[in-house]
């Protein structure tokens, strides 16, 4: 499987992200928490003691760096990008549901992996769980928000 920066399988948005603060970071430390692009902003906030815009949807990954036992945690992260037909993903847990020419009836495509047992999205288990296939298509019509500068008109 082909995977392009700005496709929604790991190889495209799924980035190693690597942070350096002497005292305040445990030099070679990791960590497997899930975040997205948006939660840098509220976590460099969070570092300079400032506070965040409020109505983002980005959460302060702070707390894991500097080794805090609470962080807190995306219900779901959800991408879309208009291009190609429109594409949609949305991920819960180590579930990872995709949607491919969204905005071309008939020819929807839908995807969905457990990224704990698949992490190279090899195996499209969709048809074994149509129940969870429900459930994250509903928490993706429920993430989506209209724009007027990324046009993203679903058909019903």
């Amino acid at each position: 499987m082909i995977q392009d920066k700005r496709d929604l399988y790991e190889g495209g948005i799924r980035v190693p992200m690597i942070v350096k603060w002497p005292a305040r970071i445990k030099s070679a430390s990791g960590t497997s928490h899930v975040s997205a692009f948006w939660d840098v902003l509220p976590t460099l906030a969070d570092a300079a003691g400032v506070k965040a815009p409020e109505n983002i949807d980005g959460i302060s990954f702070l707390p894991v760096l500097t080794g805090r036992s609470f962080q807190q945690q995306h219900a779901a992260l959800y991408w879309e990008f208009h291009e190609l037909g429109g594409r949609q993903a949305v991920r819960k847990g180590d579930w990872k549901l995709i949607k491919y020419n969204v905005l071309v009836p008939g020819k929807t495509t839908t995807e969905l992996y457990n990224l704990k047992t698949d992490a190279r999205e090899q195996n499209n288990v969709a048809n074994e769980h149509p129940d969870l296939v429900s459930e994250l298509t509903v928490i993706m019509q429920q993430s989506r928000v209209p724009s007027e500068i990324f046009r993203f008109e679903l058909k019903k």
